[in-house]
């Protein structure tokens, strides 16, 4: 079955998800996490496209970008170095990154400030930090340094439209907020994809053959970590939706 394309933004922004493959951590310590910044700086010297802010999480990042050159040309300038380098540094082969990212077009300048304040909120919904002034590793604190008229990564005018002062901008960051925008646990997967993830996860080769014992425990530990349904987990363990809805009763 063919991709499905991906929906254009009629400003050229996007707000961008990257993964690591089967959840890994792509980011092993604060070295990985400067590489990869240092990487957009780079790929934002070639490719001239508009950083409006990013968040990197262990096993996730966030980007808001305007692009200049076709989007994806963007993001692989940033993933292919940065992967080759931490395969290197860690001595291991293979995919570090899924290789089709999530993307969500950004048509509105409105949007694009909740997009921001949802990035930067990111670490405080993990409950990471108290504030998005705490994370180290968010656009949030370029912002400061942007507003104090120092050299940053982000382009920041557009939104110093908004916000005249740095603690006008840190007020709306920080308010309350249900903000919905695309997030890692919004990221469903194929059968096959969630079929591959389990047996990576707990080293087996054949689902529908396990015990009862334990597609019960994978049933219940899957359902509570993953963006995935009842109807999908009896597709690939080969047994019935009453069955596995029992089984995630049980464990309530």
């Amino acid at each position: 079955m063919p991709r499905k394309a991906r929906i254009k933004s009629n400003t050229g922004i996007y707000h961008i998800m990257l993964r690591g493959i089967d959840k890994r951590n792509i980011f092993l310590e604060n070295e990985d996490k400067l590489k990869f910044i240092n990487d957009i700086k780079k790929a934002k010297e070639k490719g001239n496209f508009n950083v409006f802010g990013y968040c990197l999480m262990d096993n996730h990042v966030h980007l808001l970008l305007q692009e200049s050159e076709e989007i994806g040309t963007s993001i692989k300038r940033i993933t292919v170095a940065y992967a080759g380098w931490h395969n290197k540094k860690y001595d291991r082969i293979g995919h570090l990154l899924q290789n089709r990212y999530l993307s969500e077009p950004v048509n509105s300048e409105q949007y694009l400030l909740t997009v921001l304040r949802y990035i930067h909120q990111n670490p405080v919904k993990a409950n990471i930090v108290v504030n998005a002034r705490e994370y180290k590793w968010s656009s949030f604190g370029e912002y400061y340094l942007f507003y104090n008229e120092q050299k940053t990564l982000i382009d920041g005018d557009l939104i110093q439209s908004y916000f005249k002062t740095f603690d006008e901008f840190n007020a709306y960051t920080n308010e309350s907020n249900d903000d919905k925008c695309l997030d890692i646990k919004n990221a469903k997967y194929s059968d096959k994809k969630m079929t591959d993830m389990i047996i990576n996860l707990y080293k087996i080769s054949n689902l529908p053959i396990l015990s009862m014992d334990k597609k019960r425990q994978i049933i219940q530990e899957v359902y509570k970590k993953e963006n995935t349904s009842i109807r999908q987990l009896a597709r690939i363990f080969g047994i019935s939706k009453t069955v596995v809805d029992n089984v995630i009763k049980m464990d309530k």
